[in-house]
């Protein structure tokens, strides 16, 4: 059983009606069913709390509370560290230390964000996107016919795992067969509530793992995303090696986790809801809705922020510095913007959700996501029989800056 973190003392700024003992990464109620722990949250916490654990943090798990934090980016900061502090970071550093990729443009706020996003927005445009729709189809049969005959799977390493994170690595050029070595890498990011130390030393170890990668298409261009990046000026400037860092090591780590997650979360629902399964088979036209409404329903990214100026947030006041963590879950199960919100609904608004994030950070891959999760469900739907749940075999979940599905075992006929 996971051990909660230490709480810590409250600071003076924080109200005791604020207060909610919640543990982000070992929360029991997360680790056994994440959203409808985010569901009793939602009835039972302030939409805006604040927890001693995790080094005393605010939480946001309502909608409108989320909503307006992902669109005022210059109070609700994605540079976590103020550039001042990193300064003083780096000067704790030793001198022979290696260069720390900064992960731009997600850790950055506009004016500066727009310039070095603009780039990536051309490299996962729908077209682009549409332009995987073949090799994602042959992959996801080629996934199938591996375990279907054998009538069940551990979904997630069988095909929610190598279906899209194959399909990132070939668009990034990167080698396919370390795809296990990358995956851990990752993990080791996403599922550990990394130290000041540690987080950047373990993004300098995914920056090392592709620096052969990157530097071989300075001169050597390919039809893949590296190669794209190195044609791409910012703002006039021509690419640099540094920059090529920072959009490689952010891209690696979004690529290559989240569209699992919303895999693992959908085909967890539909094994659950065989009345759904059957009305999907027989009408497929209806599966780009329900692609939405399974990202409304099982939202799982959790970005962080930083307030840089002191704001009233769900009616409480937060301090300039103060940590903020946006869960996108809560926001998406949120009765006061959604009608029944624990209720599957095809028929709802499904433009409304917050499940790619907003403002100037909504998801740049979102465009690539849903054609996967488009074509998954079309071909799981047309070639498996009726799944369902493995009762020997209950889905096991983790927490953090993601909900996520860590197995999934399901069975058919």
């Amino acid at each position: 059983m996971a051990t909660l973190t230490e709480p810590v003392e409250k600071p003076a700024h924080v109200p005791d009606e604020a207060v909610f003992d919640f543990d982000y990464h070992f929360d029991p109620g997360l680790l056994a069913n994440p959203h409808e722990r985010m569901r009793e949250l939602l009835d039972s916490a302030p939409k805006v709390f604040w927890t001693p654990r995790n080094g005393g943090t605010w939480i946001a798990i309502g909608f409108n509370e989320v909503f307006d934090a992902l669109r005022q980016p210059e109070i609700f900061s994605s540079s976590i560290i103020p550039p001042e502090q990193i300064e003083e970071l780096l000067k704790l550093m030793p001198d022979d230390m290696p260069r720390i990729p900064m992960l731009k443009p997600i850790t950055i706020d506009p004016p500066e964000h727009t310039a070095i996003r603009s780039p990536l927005q051309k490299a996962f445009s729908p077209r682009a996107a549409m332009n995987q729709l073949e090799e994602i189809q042959t992959l996801t049969n080629k996934l199938i016919d591996a375990v279907i005959d054998q009538g069940h799977c551990e979904f997630i390493s069988a095909i929610a795992e190598p279906l899209p994170v194959t399909v990132f690595l070939q668009m990034m050029g990167l080698p396919t067969d370390r795809l296990a070595e990358f995956r851990d890498l990752v993990h080791e990011i996403l599922m550990k509530d990394l130290g000041p130390f540690d987080g950047p030393l373990a993004l300098r170890k995914v920056a090392d793992a592709l620096q052969e990668n990157i530097a071989a298409r300075e001169h050597d261009r390919r039809d893949d995303i590296l190669s794209a990046l190195w044609d791409l000026e910012i703002e006039g400037q021509p690419m640099t090696m540094d920059v090529m860092e920072d959009y490689a090591v952010l891209l690696f780590i979004a690529g290559l986790d989240t569209v699992i997650n919303a895999m693992g979360f959908a085909v967890r629902h539909l094994a659950e809801n065989p009345e759904l399964q059957a009305s999907l088979r027989a009408d497929p036209s209806q599966v780009p809705d329900a692609v939405e409404e399974m990202l409304r329903r099982y939202s799982f990214v959790v970005p962080l922020r930083r307030i840089a100026s002191n704001v009233e947030l769900g009616g409480f006041e937060l301090k300039e510095g103060d940590r903020l963590m946006l869960h996108l879950a809560g926001a998406d199960l949120d009765e006061r913007k959604f009608d029944r919100p624990d209720e599957f609904d095809i028929s709802r608004d499904l433009k409304s959700h917050v499940a790619f994030g907003g403002g100037p950070h909504r998801c740049v891959g979102m465009h690539l996501a849903r054609i996967e999760l488009h074509t998954l469900y079309r071909q799981l739907l047309a070639r498996l029989p009726m799944w369902r749940l493995d009762p020997d075999h209950p889905p096991r979940y983790h927490s953090g800056n993601v909900l996520a599905v860590d197995s999934l075992n399901i069975r058919w006929d």
